[in-house]
């Protein structure tokens, strides 16, 4: 009677421990009748993916930015104000923003030229940028201070470099003209300041005004001058310019950059 109920009994435990190896699928037996708890890794596994691809979009980003440049200047993006600034305007161009092609049209059709003169004088090419933030390539844009034409000369700066500009002539609307007197001028601040990034700088607010906040601050780079909101963003909007129709792609204009013929006229872009 005694075997029977020790054998009922070991058969009873074999069947309970049994029964709690084949419940839990992450369990494996060990030597010594031990049991070893095997954790899934697939919820971890995904996390980690997650944060692997956040950290290499990050990465790629940085590097992006870090290969930018104007006039052949490199920036530096080490600073979060530069950053801030270059990612608020590749926004405010951005495609999502604009919703039209028509930047990419008018730099098809009008910056080659543009580009071959102020080859001429010597000029980086980034500065055919220049007119597109001024009038967005149009020449009939006027500003509320009377600046005019494709590169938005004041009417004294136009006739001091060359153009003619009354009642009856306005020369600060042909792009030939009003390009070879922008080369002139820019050519004539580059003498001034030395540098092509405060030479842009001083396209928009004058080399006066530039040399005196220069001598003011005792400091002589772009970046670190405190300038009026206009000029302290000017060179960050070319440089956004510039990127914009150079990589239409990263900017959201993918329909212009998958173009396979971009010269065809009957191809609606708007």
């Amino acid at each position: 009677m005694f075997r029977k109920k020790v054998l009922c009994c070991s058969l009873i435990l074999s069947a309970l421990v049994l029964s709690k190896l084949y419940s839990n699928p992450n369990t494996i037996a060990a030597g010594d009748d031990k049991i070893i708890t095997v954790k899934a890794p697939s919820n971890l596994s995904n996390g980690e993916d997650e944060k692997e691809k956040n950290e290499d979009n990050d990465s790629n980003n940085d590097h992006y930015l870090s290969s930018l440049t104007f006039a052949n200047d490199t920036l530096p993006i080490n600073r979060p104000h530069v950053e801030s600034k270059l990612l608020r305007y590749f926004k405010n161009f951005s495609f999502k923003k604009r919703g039209s092609y028509s930047l990419h049209k008018k730099a098809e059709a009008y910056l080659p030229q543009i580009e071959k003169i102020l080859a001429s004088y010597g000029i980086p090419e980034d500065f055919k940028y220049v007119p597109l933030v001024e009038s967005g390539l149009d020449r009939g844009v006027v500003s509320s201070k009377g600046a005019g034409g494709y590169w938005q000369f004041m009417p004294a700066t136009a006739r001091l470099y060359g153009l003619k500009v009354n009642g009856n002539v306005d020369e600060r609307r042909d792009l030939t003209k009003s390009t070879h007197a922008a080369a002139k001028y820019i050519k004539s601040l580059y003498k001034q300041f030395g540098n092509w990034t405060l030479v842009a700088a001083a396209y928009n607010v004058g080399g006066g005004s530039l040399k005196g906040s220069i001598r003011r601050q005792k400091e002589d780079s772009y970046y670190n001058l405190k300038l009026n909101n206009e000029t302290g963003s000017y060179v960050y909007k070319l440089i956004s310019m510039k990127e914009i129709i150079e990589n239409p792609e990263k900017h959201g204009y993918t329909r212009y950059a998958n173009r396979t013929d971009q010269k065809d006229p009957n191809e609606n872009m708007l």
